[in-house]
């Protein structure tokens, strides 16, 4: 049995000063006596921010992983804004493709996360592939697949235990993969999720904007 992944994406929100404030909050976690040896945390701040969660986590010996929240679909190059794996790799072993926000905000098609999947997977990173239901495409080669519905993000009305379960289940039909919950997921409800025999673990979006609701996630969890 694998570790059950809990992923926290921290979006575009918080400037420096506040980035700082989260992680003061979650050093926390070093105080507490969690066991984590069955647990792969990872957390997802914004481009801006990973040198400084990077930077804080060596220094105070968290044992959290790093995520970007985007990935450019092209190598490096004359692509200005861009930021691609090869600079992402720095910093980060995970990468969130496919997530709904930046499927209708920014009209990403099936072929450029296509892209994004394969530019993550050339420089040895982890995508974690977000779908919105069990119709979605998943490219090969993708090891965890996050189910998050669009009518449960930032709803605080997440999907039923059961449905998730059972969407996770077609998921695992037609691909080995990891396959991880995510919609108003909070510390009340995270473990009626994982303790689903499907679900290996979840995404967790703005409960996770508070840093002790975050450690409290990862404890229930």
């Amino acid at each position: 049995m694998g570790k059950t992944l809990i992923v926290a994406n921290l979006k575009s929100y918080e400037d420096e000063n506040e980035a700082k404030n989260w992680l003061e909050s979650f050093k926390k976690i070093t105080e507490l006596n969690l066991n984590l040896e069955q647990k792969e945390v990872i957390v997802c701040p914004s481009f801006t921010q990973l040198f400084s969660f990077f930077s804080y986590f060596l220094a105070n010996n968290i044992k959290v992983k790093l995520g970007a929240q985007d990935i450019s679909p092209f190598d490096e190059g004359a692509y200005t804004g861009e930021v691609n794996a090869k600079q992402i790799k720095d910093f980060a072993q995970y990468v969130l493709i496919g997530h709904s926000e930046r499927r209708t905000n920014f009209n990403e098609p099936e072929d450029m996360l296509t892209k994004k999947v394969d530019m993550t997977l050339k420089y040895g990173l982890n995508p974690i592939f977000l779908i919105q239901n069990q119709e979605d495409l998943v490219p090969q080669n993708v090891q965890v697949v996050a189910y998050e519905p669009t009518f449960a993000i930032g709803t605080c009305t997440a999907d039923t235990p059961e449905n998730a379960d059972a969407v996770a289940v077609v998921i695992k039909s037609k691909s080995n993969v990891q396959v991880l919950y995510g919609g108003s997921v909070t510390s009340d409800n995270v473990k009626s999720f994982t303790a689903k025999t499907n679900i290996d673990g979840v995404i967790v979006g703005g409960a996770s904007l508070e840093a002790e609701e975050f450690i409290k996630i990862i404890q229930n969890a």
